[in-house]
Protein backbone atom coordinates (compact mmCIF):
# COMPACT_ATOMS: atom_id res chain seq x y z
CA UNK A 1 0.00 0.00 0.00
CA UNK A 2 1.30 3.82 -1.05
CA UNK A 3 0.93 5.38 2.51
CA UNK A 4 2.51 8.63 0.78
CA UNK A 5 0.01 8.64 -2.28
CA UNK A 6 -3.42 8.66 0.44
CA UNK A 7 -5.10 11.13 2.02
CA UNK A 8 -4.82 10.56 5.66
CA UNK A 9 -6.26 13.56 7.59
CA UNK A 10 -6.31 11.42 10.98
CA UNK A 11 -3.63 9.90 13.06
CA UNK A 12 -3.87 7.96 16.05
CA UNK A 13 -0.81 7.07 18.93
CA UNK A 14 -1.22 4.29 21.47
CA UNK A 15 0.99 4.10 24.30
CA UNK A 16 0.65 0.82 25.25
CA UNK A 17 1.23 -1.29 28.71
CA UNK A 18 0.63 -4.24 30.11
CA UNK A 19 -2.85 -4.29 31.06
CA UNK A 20 -4.30 -1.39 29.65
CA UNK A 21 -3.57 0.71 26.38
CA UNK A 22 -3.97 5.05 26.28
CA UNK A 23 -5.47 5.88 22.85
CA UNK A 24 -4.71 9.30 21.30
CA UNK A 25 -6.14 11.14 17.38
CA UNK A 26 -5.18 14.00 15.89
CA UNK A 27 -6.27 15.79 13.16
CA UNK A 28 -3.65 17.18 10.15
CA UNK A 29 -3.87 20.55 11.92
CA UNK A 30 -2.49 19.23 15.72
CA UNK A 31 -5.77 19.31 17.12
CA UNK A 32 -6.28 16.42 19.40
CA UNK A 33 -9.62 14.81 18.51
CA UNK A 34 -10.19 12.03 21.05
CA UNK A 35 -8.08 10.16 23.64
CA UNK A 36 -9.57 7.13 25.34
CA UNK A 37 -8.46 4.27 27.76
CA UNK A 38 -8.96 0.85 27.05
CA UNK A 39 -8.11 -2.50 27.97
CA UNK A 40 -5.82 -5.47 26.86
CA UNK A 41 -8.69 -7.87 25.36
CA UNK A 42 -11.08 -8.18 22.71
CA UNK A 43 -13.42 -5.64 24.52
CA UNK A 44 -10.78 -3.31 23.78
CA UNK A 45 -9.79 -3.34 20.79
CA UNK A 46 -13.37 -3.58 19.94
CA UNK A 47 -13.29 0.08 21.83
CA UNK A 48 -10.26 1.20 19.35
CA UNK A 49 -11.66 -0.31 16.39
CA UNK A 50 -15.14 1.73 17.14
CA UNK A 51 -13.34 5.30 17.78
CA UNK A 52 -11.39 4.69 14.48
CA UNK A 53 -14.40 3.86 12.64
CA UNK A 54 -15.73 7.07 14.22
CA UNK A 55 -13.38 9.31 13.13
CA UNK A 56 -13.72 8.43 9.20
CA UNK A 57 -11.63 5.32 9.29
CA UNK A 58 -12.48 2.50 6.23
CA UNK A 59 -10.98 0.13 4.26
CA UNK A 60 -9.86 2.14 1.78
CA UNK A 61 -8.54 4.19 3.64
CA UNK A 62 -7.46 3.23 7.45
CA UNK A 63 -6.28 5.63 10.07
CA UNK A 64 -2.32 4.73 10.63
CA UNK A 65 -1.47 3.84 14.06
CA UNK A 66 1.78 4.64 15.96
CA UNK A 67 2.79 2.50 19.27
CA UNK A 68 6.02 1.53 20.80
CA UNK A 69 6.30 -2.01 20.35
CA UNK A 70 6.40 -4.41 17.42
CA UNK A 71 4.82 -7.33 19.14
CA UNK A 72 1.82 -8.77 21.24
CA UNK A 73 -1.78 -9.41 20.55
CA UNK A 74 -2.68 -5.56 19.70
CA UNK A 75 -0.61 -5.17 17.38
CA UNK A 76 -1.20 -8.31 15.71
CA UNK A 77 -4.06 -7.51 15.44
CA UNK A 78 -4.14 -4.38 14.35
CA UNK A 79 -1.51 -5.36 11.24
CA UNK A 80 -4.55 -8.05 10.39
CA UNK A 81 -7.26 -5.47 9.83
CA UNK A 82 -4.82 -4.31 6.90
CA UNK A 83 -3.88 -1.01 8.18
CA UNK A 84 -0.14 0.69 8.44
CA UNK A 85 0.92 0.16 11.94
CA UNK A 86 4.22 1.83 12.72
CA UNK A 87 6.54 1.28 15.43
CA UNK A 88 8.39 4.06 16.79
CA UNK A 89 11.44 3.52 19.24
CA UNK A 90 10.76 4.69 22.99
CA UNK A 91 13.66 6.90 22.46
CA UNK A 92 12.91 8.49 19.80
CA UNK A 93 9.26 9.06 21.49
CA UNK A 94 10.83 10.75 24.56
CA UNK A 95 12.60 12.90 21.99
CA UNK A 96 9.66 13.73 20.40
CA UNK A 97 7.78 14.92 23.88
CA UNK A 98 10.70 17.25 24.44
CA UNK A 99 9.29 19.10 21.38
CA UNK A 100 6.16 19.84 22.88
CA UNK A 101 7.23 20.64 26.45
CA UNK A 102 10.03 21.56 27.90
CA UNK A 103 8.78 21.06 31.82
CA UNK A 104 9.79 17.39 30.70
CA UNK A 105 6.41 15.97 32.39
CA UNK A 106 5.41 12.51 31.35
CA UNK A 107 2.17 10.27 31.44
CA UNK A 108 0.61 7.81 29.50
CA UNK A 109 -1.96 10.32 27.65
CA UNK A 110 0.77 12.84 26.56
CA UNK A 111 2.98 9.63 25.00
CA UNK A 112 -0.30 8.44 22.96
CA UNK A 113 -0.27 11.81 21.75
CA UNK A 114 3.18 12.27 21.20
CA UNK A 115 3.06 9.02 18.99
CA UNK A 116 0.17 10.32 16.96
CA UNK A 117 1.91 14.09 15.94
CA UNK A 118 4.60 11.56 14.99
CA UNK A 119 2.68 10.60 12.57
CA UNK A 120 1.54 14.20 11.77
CA UNK A 121 4.59 15.33 11.39
CA UNK A 122 7.79 12.80 10.03
CA UNK A 123 5.58 9.67 8.95
CA UNK A 124 7.16 9.26 5.36
CA UNK A 125 10.61 9.11 7.51
CA UNK A 126 9.46 6.10 9.60
CA UNK A 127 8.62 2.62 7.83
CA UNK A 128 5.56 1.09 8.73
CA UNK A 129 5.40 -2.69 9.94
CA UNK A 130 5.47 -4.91 6.85
CA UNK A 131 3.00 -7.11 5.60
CA UNK A 132 4.75 -10.87 6.01
CA UNK A 133 2.48 -13.50 5.50
CA UNK A 134 1.41 -15.96 8.24
CA UNK A 135 3.94 -18.15 7.19
CA UNK A 136 6.30 -15.93 7.27
CA UNK A 137 5.04 -14.97 10.79
CA UNK A 138 5.44 -18.43 11.96
CA UNK A 139 9.15 -18.98 10.78
CA UNK A 140 10.28 -15.56 12.75
CA UNK A 141 8.81 -17.19 15.64
CA UNK A 142 10.23 -20.39 15.34
CA UNK A 143 13.73 -18.92 14.01
CA UNK A 144 13.98 -16.25 17.44
CA UNK A 145 12.80 -19.01 19.39
CA UNK A 146 15.51 -21.80 18.29
CA UNK A 147 18.11 -19.22 17.95
CA UNK A 148 17.41 -18.07 21.41
CA UNK A 149 17.16 -21.82 22.61
CA UNK A 150 20.82 -22.07 21.34
CA UNK A 151 22.11 -18.93 23.27
CA UNK A 152 20.50 -20.61 26.43
CA UNK A 153 22.29 -23.62 25.42
CA UNK A 154 25.36 -22.14 25.62
CA UNK A 155 25.19 -20.65 28.08
CA UNK A 156 23.99 -23.28 30.56
CA UNK A 157 27.44 -25.42 29.17
CA UNK A 158 29.42 -22.77 29.93
CA UNK A 159 28.26 -22.69 33.69
CA UNK A 160 28.46 -26.35 33.93
CA UNK A 161 31.81 -26.25 32.17
CA UNK A 162 32.95 -23.49 34.96
CA UNK A 163 31.32 -25.66 37.59
CA UNK A 164 32.96 -28.74 36.67
CA UNK A 165 36.46 -26.67 36.75
CA UNK A 166 36.13 -26.27 40.61
CA UNK A 167 36.11 -30.60 41.00
CA UNK A 168 35.79 -32.34 38.36
CA UNK A 169 38.98 -31.54 35.70
CA UNK A 170 38.74 -35.70 34.52
CA UNK A 171 35.25 -35.02 32.82
CA UNK A 172 37.00 -31.89 31.01
CA UNK A 173 39.46 -34.29 29.87
CA UNK A 174 37.46 -37.18 28.59
CA UNK A 175 35.76 -34.88 26.13
CA UNK A 176 38.11 -32.29 25.27
CA UNK A 177 38.47 -33.52 21.57
CA UNK A 178 35.21 -33.70 20.95
CA UNK A 179 33.05 -31.47 18.92
CA UNK A 180 30.48 -30.77 21.28
CA UNK A 181 32.46 -31.21 24.52
CA UNK A 182 30.16 -31.76 27.62
CA UNK A 183 27.63 -30.71 25.53
CA UNK A 184 27.61 -34.27 23.31
CA UNK A 185 24.85 -37.03 24.45
CA UNK A 186 27.85 -39.14 25.56
CA UNK A 187 29.20 -36.44 28.02
CA UNK A 188 25.79 -35.70 29.65
CA UNK A 189 24.61 -39.54 30.12
CA UNK A 190 28.00 -40.28 31.78
CA UNK A 191 27.57 -36.94 33.62
CA UNK A 192 24.19 -38.18 34.70
CA UNK A 193 25.57 -41.37 36.06
CA UNK A 194 28.66 -40.18 37.75
CA UNK A 195 28.39 -36.44 38.38
CA UNK A 196 31.16 -37.03 40.85
CA UNK A 197 35.00 -37.47 40.19
CA UNK A 198 34.48 -40.55 43.06
CA UNK A 199 31.43 -41.86 41.10
CA UNK A 200 33.64 -41.83 37.80
CA UNK A 201 36.39 -43.62 39.40
CA UNK A 202 33.75 -46.59 40.34
CA UNK A 203 32.93 -46.96 36.88
CA UNK A 204 33.58 -50.04 35.30
CA UNK A 205 34.27 -50.63 31.32
CA UNK A 206 31.15 -52.32 31.63
CA UNK A 207 29.24 -49.80 32.62
CA UNK A 208 30.59 -47.52 30.60
CA UNK A 209 29.48 -49.53 27.14
CA UNK A 210 26.47 -49.75 28.51
CA UNK A 211 26.18 -45.80 29.12
CA UNK A 212 27.88 -45.39 25.71
CA UNK A 213 24.96 -47.60 24.32
CA UNK A 214 22.31 -45.67 25.92
CA UNK A 215 23.74 -42.41 24.31
CA UNK A 216 23.01 -43.69 21.20
CA UNK A 217 26.39 -44.54 20.06
CA UNK A 218 26.99 -47.39 17.62
CA UNK A 219 30.27 -48.08 16.94
CA UNK A 220 33.50 -48.39 18.66
CA UNK A 221 31.63 -49.04 21.50
CA UNK A 222 34.40 -51.12 23.71
CA UNK A 223 37.52 -48.72 22.47
CA UNK A 224 35.34 -45.69 23.70
CA UNK A 225 34.41 -46.99 26.89
CA UNK A 226 38.44 -48.48 27.25
CA UNK A 227 39.54 -44.66 26.84
CA UNK A 228 37.00 -43.46 28.81
CA UNK A 229 38.04 -45.53 31.88
CA UNK A 230 41.67 -44.95 31.29
CA UNK A 231 41.29 -40.70 31.55
CA UNK A 232 38.81 -41.34 34.30
CA UNK A 233 40.92 -43.27 36.74
CA UNK A 234 43.96 -41.29 36.62
CA UNK A 235 44.85 -39.12 39.17
CA UNK A 236 43.44 -35.72 39.95
CA UNK A 237 43.45 -33.16 42.80
CA UNK A 238 40.06 -33.51 44.51
CA UNK A 239 37.89 -31.14 46.51
CA UNK A 240 37.12 -32.78 50.42
CA UNK A 241 34.38 -35.64 50.28
CA UNK A 242 31.60 -33.29 51.76
CA UNK A 243 32.31 -30.39 49.50
CA UNK A 244 32.96 -33.03 46.55
CA UNK A 245 29.17 -33.82 47.48
CA UNK A 246 27.78 -30.70 47.09
CA UNK A 247 29.26 -29.84 44.11
CA UNK A 248 27.79 -33.32 42.81
CA UNK A 249 24.48 -31.65 43.82
CA UNK A 250 24.69 -28.98 42.01
CA UNK A 251 26.46 -29.80 38.82
CA UNK A 252 23.17 -32.55 38.43
CA UNK A 253 20.93 -29.03 38.65
CA UNK A 254 23.16 -27.27 35.86
CA UNK A 255 23.11 -31.15 33.94
CA UNK A 256 18.78 -30.57 33.91
CA UNK A 257 19.15 -27.25 32.34
CA UNK A 258 21.95 -28.02 30.13
CA UNK A 259 19.26 -30.86 29.14
CA UNK A 260 16.38 -29.16 28.61
CA UNK A 261 18.29 -26.25 26.67
CA UNK A 262 19.07 -28.66 24.20
CA UNK A 263 16.10 -30.82 23.52
CA UNK A 264 14.41 -27.32 23.20
CA UNK A 265 17.04 -26.37 20.55
CA UNK A 266 16.94 -29.94 19.35
CA UNK A 267 12.75 -29.59 18.79
CA UNK A 268 12.62 -26.11 17.53
CA UNK A 269 15.19 -26.59 14.56
CA UNK A 270 13.26 -29.43 13.17
CA UNK A 271 10.02 -27.61 13.23
CA UNK A 272 11.44 -24.48 11.99
CA UNK A 273 13.22 -26.54 9.58
CA UNK A 274 9.77 -28.34 7.88
CA UNK A 275 8.31 -24.73 8.26
CA UNK A 276 10.71 -23.02 6.04
CA UNK A 277 11.21 -26.02 3.80
CA UNK A 278 7.10 -24.70 2.70
CA UNK A 279 7.85 -21.16 2.50
CA UNK A 280 7.64 -20.22 -1.38
CA UNK A 281 11.20 -18.24 -1.19
CA UNK A 282 12.97 -21.12 0.53
CA UNK A 283 14.50 -22.73 -3.03
CA UNK A 284 15.96 -19.02 -3.51
CA UNK A 285 17.44 -18.58 -0.44
CA UNK A 286 19.01 -22.00 -0.23
CA UNK A 287 20.42 -21.99 -3.19
CA UNK A 288 23.03 -19.37 -2.06
CA UNK A 289 26.16 -21.07 -0.99
CA UNK A 290 26.27 -21.89 3.38
CA UNK A 291 22.82 -21.01 3.64
CA UNK A 292 21.13 -24.13 4.96
CA UNK A 293 17.38 -24.74 5.70
CA UNK A 294 18.01 -23.92 9.25
CA UNK A 295 20.29 -20.44 8.92
CA UNK A 296 18.25 -19.53 5.76
CA UNK A 297 14.80 -19.68 8.12
CA UNK A 298 16.61 -16.92 10.04
CA UNK A 299 17.06 -14.83 7.04
CA UNK A 300 14.18 -14.50 6.25
CA UNK A 301 12.43 -14.71 10.06
CA UNK A 302 13.83 -10.95 9.62
CA UNK A 303 14.12 -10.26 5.93
CA UNK A 304 10.25 -11.10 5.82
CA UNK A 305 8.67 -12.04 2.39
CA UNK A 306 6.90 -8.53 2.06
CA UNK A 307 8.75 -7.68 -1.43
CA UNK A 308 7.41 -3.64 -0.74
CA UNK A 309 9.62 -3.59 2.55
CA UNK A 310 13.35 -2.61 1.38
CA UNK A 311 12.85 -0.25 -1.74
CA UNK A 312 16.59 -0.93 -2.78
CA UNK A 313 19.18 -3.49 -1.95
CA UNK A 314 21.03 -0.77 -0.03
CA UNK A 315 18.09 -0.63 2.41
CA UNK A 316 18.27 -4.15 3.35
CA UNK A 317 21.92 -4.54 3.70
CA UNK A 318 21.58 -1.23 6.22
CA UNK A 319 18.80 -3.37 8.24
CA UNK A 320 21.21 -6.15 8.60
CA UNK A 321 24.21 -3.81 9.33
CA UNK A 322 26.60 -5.33 6.50
CA UNK A 323 26.71 -1.75 4.93
CA UNK A 324 29.21 0.62 6.15
CA UNK A 325 28.49 4.14 8.07
CA UNK A 326 29.82 7.41 6.44
CA UNK A 327 30.45 10.31 8.49
CA UNK A 328 31.65 13.59 6.80
CA UNK A 329 31.90 16.89 8.22
CA UNK A 330 33.78 19.24 6.33
CA UNK A 331 37.38 17.81 4.97
CA UNK A 332 37.13 14.93 7.73
CA UNK A 333 35.29 11.64 6.61
CA UNK A 334 35.44 8.18 8.39
CA UNK A 335 33.76 4.99 7.12
CA UNK A 336 32.88 2.65 10.29
CA UNK A 337 30.78 -0.72 10.57
CA UNK A 338 27.51 -0.38 11.50
CA UNK A 339 26.56 -0.44 14.95
CA UNK A 340 22.47 -0.05 15.17
CA UNK A 341 21.41 -3.04 13.26
CA UNK A 342 19.34 -6.16 13.44
CA UNK A 343 21.60 -7.89 15.53
CA UNK A 344 20.20 -11.63 14.57
CA UNK A 345 20.34 -10.82 10.94
CA UNK A 346 23.79 -9.93 11.64
CA UNK A 347 24.55 -12.71 13.93
CA UNK A 348 22.92 -15.37 10.96
CA UNK A 349 25.11 -13.33 8.33
CA UNK A 350 28.20 -13.85 10.19
CA UNK A 351 27.77 -17.46 9.93
CA UNK A 352 26.76 -17.30 6.57
CA UNK A 353 29.63 -15.99 5.17
CA UNK A 354 31.82 -17.97 7.23
CA UNK A 355 29.82 -20.92 6.14
CA UNK A 356 30.06 -19.76 2.15
CA UNK A 357 33.91 -19.64 2.05
CA UNK A 358 33.81 -23.37 1.66
CA UNK A 359 31.14 -24.06 -0.02
CA UNK A 360 32.16 -21.33 -3.10
CA UNK A 361 35.48 -20.89 -4.58
CA UNK A 362 34.09 -17.28 -5.54
CA UNK A 363 32.92 -16.17 -1.93
CA UNK A 364 36.34 -17.59 -1.30
CA UNK A 365 38.44 -15.62 -3.65
CA UNK A 366 36.06 -12.36 -2.81
CA UNK A 367 37.06 -13.24 1.00
CA UNK A 368 40.49 -13.28 0.15
CA UNK A 369 40.94 -10.73 -1.79
CA UNK A 370 39.85 -8.07 1.00
CA UNK A 371 42.19 -9.82 3.21
CA UNK A 372 45.07 -8.94 0.89
CA UNK A 373 43.25 -5.17 0.96
CA UNK A 374 43.90 -4.96 4.78
CA UNK A 375 41.05 -6.48 6.01
CA UNK A 376 40.56 -8.02 9.15
CA UNK A 377 38.63 -11.43 9.40
CA UNK A 378 35.61 -9.89 10.84
CA UNK A 379 36.08 -6.96 8.17
CA UNK A 380 36.14 -9.33 5.29
CA UNK A 381 33.22 -11.72 6.37
CA UNK A 382 31.13 -8.52 6.49
CA UNK A 383 32.08 -7.20 3.27
CA UNK A 384 30.76 -10.75 1.63
CA UNK A 385 27.47 -10.64 3.85
CA UNK A 386 27.42 -7.14 2.36
CA UNK A 387 27.78 -8.44 -1.01
CA UNK A 388 25.30 -11.71 -0.55
CA UNK A 389 22.88 -9.34 1.12
CA UNK A 390 22.79 -7.47 -2.52
CA UNK A 391 22.10 -10.83 -4.37
CA UNK A 392 19.83 -12.02 -2.51
CA UNK A 393 17.53 -9.07 -3.15
CA UNK A 394 17.73 -9.40 -6.45
CA UNK A 395 17.18 -13.07 -6.35
CA UNK A 396 13.96 -12.36 -4.27
CA UNK A 397 12.67 -9.51 -6.32
CA UNK A 398 13.00 -11.60 -9.78
CA UNK A 399 12.34 -14.99 -8.38
CA UNK A 400 15.89 -16.27 -9.24
CA UNK A 401 18.43 -18.68 -7.76
CA UNK A 402 22.00 -18.38 -6.96
CA UNK A 403 24.15 -18.23 -9.97
CA UNK A 404 28.05 -18.56 -9.11
CA UNK A 405 29.07 -17.11 -12.52
CA UNK A 406 26.62 -14.87 -12.21
CA UNK A 407 27.69 -13.41 -8.57
CA UNK A 408 31.32 -13.76 -9.14
CA UNK A 409 32.64 -13.28 -12.17
CA UNK A 410 35.96 -12.14 -11.73
CA UNK A 411 36.83 -14.94 -10.11
CA UNK A 412 36.11 -16.81 -13.39
CA UNK A 413 37.54 -14.41 -15.63
CA UNK A 414 41.06 -14.91 -13.63
CA UNK A 415 40.84 -18.62 -14.31
CA UNK A 416 40.57 -18.03 -17.76
CA UNK A 417 43.50 -15.57 -17.94
CA UNK A 418 45.65 -18.23 -15.49
CA UNK A 419 44.83 -20.67 -18.18
CA UNK A 420 46.15 -18.85 -20.77
CA UNK A 421 49.17 -18.06 -19.55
Amino acid sequence: MDIEGLPVPVFCGVDWAEDHHDVAIVNAGGTRLAKLRISDDAAGFAQLTALLAEHGDSNDHPIPVAIETSRGLLVACLRATGRPVFAINPLAVARYRDRHSVARKKSDAIDAAALANILRTDMAVHRPLPMDSELAQAIAVLARAQQDAVWDRIQAHNKLRSQLREFYPAILVAFADKREGICSREARTILAAAPTPTAAARLTRRRLQSLLKQAGRQRGIEAEADRLHEVLHQEYLHQPPQVEDAFGQQTAALLRQLETACTNAGQLETATRETFERHPDAPVISSFPGLGSLTGARVLAEIGDDRTRFTTAGAMKAYAGSAPVTRASGKSCTVMARRVKNQRLAAAGYVWAFASLTASMGARAHYDRRKEAGDRHVAAQRNLFNRFMGMLFHCLQHGERYDEEKAFPNRLEGELVAQAA
